[in-house]
Order: C-alpha cells, then structure tokens, then sequence
C-alpha cells in the first residue's frame, strides 16, 4: 500500500528496486527510502512508497506539486483496478486531450493529474502508449498480473532515468547519486564515461561515470521481468523526424507562419500548470519570443528573471538592460538578479554535490534556478534549444563546410595521420590540436561535429590520463560510430543532419541535464518549449531551406509586436557568467589566466565525485571551453 504523504520541503524524483532473480534477496526497505530520500531536493512536496505482494518489488517517490495540488494525486499511484503502480518525473502537456479521449471510451478518473492517465494508457495500449505523449517525461509502470516493469524516457531526454542490473535485482532513480547513496550498487568505474567527460565536457549517454549505472536512452523504453531487463527499444528518433522533413521540404514562402503558429502551440502547452510559470529572460532571441507569445496564449503578466554581473556592466556580454527592455515590450513583470563572485564561492560545494554528474558548465542555470525560487515559482520557461532547433549555431556553417573541404583527403588512406604528422613537425598538435585533427576528422559529419565541440580530441588524451584507461575508454564510447547512429536515418539536408547532431549530443547531454539537476536542485521545474517533439515535426521540412539567420529571424517575428531589430542583430554572447574572473586569483588577469581558470574549476567539478580520484590522474589539464569561455557555446535562453 501507499505510504501516508507528508508535506516536506525540488521536480520530482522516483525510484525502484525489483529483486527479478528467483534467488535474489528480497530488496531492502532501507535501501528504497534512502535512495529515495537523497532526492529529497527534487521533491519537496510529498513522499510515498509501495510494495508488491510479494515484496519483490518496491517502488519510492518525492513529489514536486504542478498538476493537481491534492494529496490524491501522490504517487506511487496505484490505478482503480489495483492492477498498475506507475511512479512518474515530468509533465505531459497533452493530458486534457488524453483524458478527453480516455473518458469518451468509459474510462473514470479519481484525480485531474497526468500521472493518472499513464496508467489508463498502458492499461489500453500497453508499450504503445509512448507514441500517444506530449511532454517531458520518464516512468516506470508496475503490471501485477503480467509481472512486469516498463520503463519509458521522452524522446529528446529532457528528464533522466538511470538503472543498474547486477544480474539478480534491477534498480532506477532520477540520479546517479541516489542510487549510489542505496549502498548497493557497484561504484566501479566506467572509463568510457571518464573519457566522453574529458572529449565533451559531460558524460554521454548512455555511460556514466559507474560501469554498473547506465542511462535509458532518450526516445527509448525498456522492460523488466523475472527474465531480467530487456534490451531498450527505441520508439522515437529525432533523426528520423529530421529526415523525414528533409524529405519533403516546405516551401521557404510557408517558413514564418509555420515558426509562429507551431511554436505558439508548443508554448501554450507548456504553460499548462496548477501554479504560476515564470521565465528565464535573457537579451536573446530565444526567451524573449517566448516571452512575446507567452502574452499571446493568456499569460498576460508573467514574471521574467534574469541575471546579472558586476563584471559585465557596460560591456556586450550584459544581459540585463536588453531583457528589461523586451519585459517592457511585453508587459512582463521583470526582476534582475545580481551575482557576485562571493555567493558563487559560497555557492560552490554545492552546486558540485548537486551536480549528478559531471559537467564543464550549468552555473548559470543554478542561479538563476536559485533566483526563481526565491521568487516562490515552481515553474519557469527556458528558451533552451531553439539554436538546435532554428540552426543557430556557427556549427551550422562550420560542420557542411569542413565535410565539403576534407571529404576528399579525409578517403585517402592514412592522410589523417600523416596531416597530424605534419602539424606535429610544425608545432600545431599542441597549440592548435583541431587543426591537427581536421585530416583525420574534417571529412566527415560526425568527424567535423567532433571537431567543432570537443574539449579535448581522442588522440590528446593519453597526456593525461592513463593510455589503458583512454584506450578502453575509447573503444566502449565508439566516438564516431555513436555520433554516426544519432545522425541515423541521415537527413538529406546538411543543415538537418546538423541540426539532428546538436539535438542528441550538445541539448541532450550538456543543456537539458544541466536545466534537470541545476533546476531541481531549487525545486525548480525548467520547461522547454523550444524542445518539443510535436514542435520538431511542424519545423523540420523548413530546415532545408534555412540561410544563416533564418531560422532566428523567423523565432523573433513570431511574436506580436515582433523583438525589437536592435537585439535581434546584436551579435550573439550566449548565456555566460564571468566565470574566469571568479576563479581567477587575479580577476582583472583572468583573460590571460584562462589554462589556471579552467584547471581549477576542471579540478573541482571533478573531485566533486571522489571515487573518480584514483583514475583521474590529469585534472590539472587545462580546458579550452569551460561555462562562458572558449568556443562552447553556453546556454541559450
């Protein structure tokens, strides 16, 4: 039975154990509780637990309240027949329709939640469910009868799920962390996600840094039972929605109203809430087009935050006086946040512990996380995605040019290394290591991505960790062959076969898991309308026909009146805090101190995770693009 929900003090966090081994040990009730109390942040609202028959199964929640307040919505939530248990993380913005739909064919409903339309859902279309939701989401659904668990992740990967299979139980969470903190799972290391940190300054999935705790991949479901966990299966691929639109192009006439009505949808959907939705607001095209058509869909006085920095008044990298000259635009109700290096110090330790795995960047997503909880708001839009989505990336350009310059010497055997050979003799491999790699690499899609956003390349690492660990590490990732299956069905249009690497590499692993911890570390639920799965079929046949600045231009004429011309040609800063100047001992030196900058905040995000200090041998190594410095591209808003 449900355990009785207590009001506590970030979006929710789930968890289970499933002892699917007739010899397993039954699973520990301290076990499940601890696991899922490590993410109390993620849910401050409510806490349940729940048992199957047998006990062979438990399954624990933390509650972040958006939809429906009541405490008949808390999960584990068991369905009417006492058949399914579903514990859930997200929001699934299509559920009116859904319970509409459901109630027309008798289905009755106890609550006006989400979560309790996953279970009529299953209940009708078992595994097929998945391809009827719009929203963020991961689950996990209990069948008594069949017993049976099923798993599922939306499609960008927005929310996480991890799991660990030691062969007798299986166990999620919502983090890494949390299933450490159980105690009962294996904390060696994973060299494959020690060397995709220092290649892309986050862990790409499905790795993490534990070779027992894997991610469900974006767009994938997975099933459990007393035959152990299945294969993942995939049921929905950014690529392939790509490739289909490039298939049939639309025309370049139909482009701007396609952008507005497409993307006024997606925001009216994610404006759907129990409580107050505010916005990240920065000078950017990006939120402040949300902002413009947030007004549109009835959200009249939203409230915008946005950050701002000493070291960067009267310089291009301000955000602040732009941001409140779009709220004025759009009648938003604006408050600028000031952070100094000194809360950042303070700030410190725990921006690490709330780090679920390691990041280069997602600072300036705490604060101003950190900011709307201050503000009392449990929602906030982000304009996150829109560069991947509209090619706002130089990538865009950068990526098509180097595959059309290098396809040729990249198909002559050995030209890669003897191209390296020849920037080793020139002193280049180690003052410009992408110039090196570019006969190696530059040939190719993936092989010109690798270049473009890599920290450090595959052939530098073995300076600075252990050639063993680099060489194994190397052949789990399958760098170019994983990069290669995201861009898979290939888009016959360069810009979308971009577009779907930026999606399933950068978005997914860097931007959306950074929005997930840093936002829930406030009990903050960032939503994203510019990564919406419905969105992405309405754009994707206008990729082909995108120039450079299109697509944005597009975004920022959607609302009405449209963003002021003057920010929209501003050049583009990104959303970066002054981090080389916080770390730096020298502040005013930091521009020249970036090696000594990087290596300390390098160094701390990674002794942040203290069972990675006997393999990481190298964290004194400087990088290149760390949160707001270098060629990264930081997070939009």
């Amino acid at each position: 039975m449900v355990s009785p929900i207590s009001k506590a003090s970030c979006m929710c966090g789930m968890n289970g154990i499933f002892a699917y081994n007739h010899s397993a040990n039954l699973p520990d009730r301290s076990e499940l509780l601890t696991t899922r109390d490590h993410m109390r942040a993620r849910g401050p609202d409510g806490f349940g637990e729940w048992w199957n028959g047998d006990r062979r199964l438990g399954l624990g929640h933390r509650r972040l309240s958006i939809l429906d307040l009541s405490d008949r919505a808390s999960q584990p939530m068991v369905s009417e027949c006492g058949r399914f248990v579903v514990v859930f993380n997200g929001e699934i913005y299509n559920y009116p329709i859904l319970r509409e739909q459901l109630e027309a064919q008798g289905r009755s409903f106890q609550t006006t939640s989400d979560t309790e339309v996953l279970l009529h859902l299953y209940a009708l279309k078992g595994a097929d469910m998945v391809h009827d939701l719009r929203g963020m989401f991961a689950f996990a659904i209990w069948d008594n009868e069949a017993r049976g668990l099923f798993l599922a992740r939306d499609a960008y990967g927005i929310k996480p799920l991890y799991t660990a299979n030691d062969g007798w139980t299986f166990r999620f969470a919502s983090q890494v962390k949390a299933l450490l903190a159980g105690g009962k799972v294996s904390r060696d290391p994973e060299p494959a996600g020690v060397v995709g940190f220092h290649i892309w300054g986050s862990v790409p999935e499905p790795f993490t840094l534990y070779r027992e705790i894997r991610q469900l991949p974006a767009g994938h479901t997975q099933y459990v039972d007393a035959a152990g966990p299945r294969e993942p299966q995939c049921y929905c691929s950014i690529s392939a929605i790509l490739s289909a639109g490039a298939d049939a192009p639309a025309p370049a006439s139909a482009a701007q109203e396609c952008v507005r009505a497409a993307v006024k949808d997606s925001v009216r959907a994610h404006l759907l809430a129990d409580v107050e939705v505010g916005i990240f607001l920065s000078k950017g095209v990006d939120s402040g087009a949300l902002l413009g058509l947030s007004r549109e869909a009835g959200h009249d006085k939203m409230r915008a935050l946005t950050l701002g920095y000493d070291e960067y008044q009267g310089t291009a990298d301000d955000e602040t006086s732009g941001a409140r000259q779009v709220a004025d635009l759009y009648g938003a109700e604006h408050a600028t946040r000031i952070v100094r290096r000194q809360e950042f110090c303070a700030d410190l330790p725990a921006i690490l512990e709330a780090m679920d795995q390691p990041s280069i960047d997602g600072v300036n997503t705490w604060f101003v996380a950190k900011a709307a909880s201050e503000q009392g708001l449990k929602v906030a839009i982000s304009g996150v995605g829109g560069d991947e989505l509209l090619a706002g990336y130089p990538s865009f350009t950068d990526v098509p040019r180097a595959v059309q310059l290098f396809a040729l010497p990249a198909a002559i055997p050995g030209i890669g290394l003897a191209w390296r050979g020849a920037a080793q003799l020139l002193q280049l491999a180690k003052s410009r290591p992408k110039v090196a790699g570019l006969g190696e690499y530059g040939g190719t899609y993936p092989g010109a991505y690798l270049l473009r956003r890599a920290i450090f390349l595959p052939f530098e690492l073995s300076d600075m960790l252990e050639p063993a660990l680099v060489s194994e590490g190397l052949r789990r990732l399958d760098i170019l062959g994983a990069l290669q299956s995201s861009m898979s069905p290939a888009p016959k249009s360069r810009v979308s076969r971009v577009a779907a690497l930026e999606s399933s590499q950068y978005l997914r692993n860097q931007l959306l898991r950074d929005a997930d911890w840093a936002g829930m570390a406030h009990g903050v639920e960032i939503r994203t309308p510019l990564v919406d799965i419905d969105l992405l079929r309405e754009v994707s046949p206008l990729l082909p026909s995108l120039k450079p600045g299109d697509g944005k231009r597009f975004l920022s004429n959607a609302p009405n009146p449209p963003l002021p011309s003057s920010l929209v040609n501003a050049p583009k800063t990104g959303f970066t805090t002054p981090l080389a100047t916080w770390l730096s001992e020298e502040g005013e030196q930091a521009s020249v101190n970036r090696g000594l900058t990087s290596r300390r905040w390098a160094r701390g995000v990674l002794d942040s995770f203290r069972d990675q200090r006997k393999i990481v041998t190298a964290v004194t190594q400087p990088y290149v693009a760390v949160a707001g410095m270098g060629d990264l591209e930081s997070v939009p808003v």
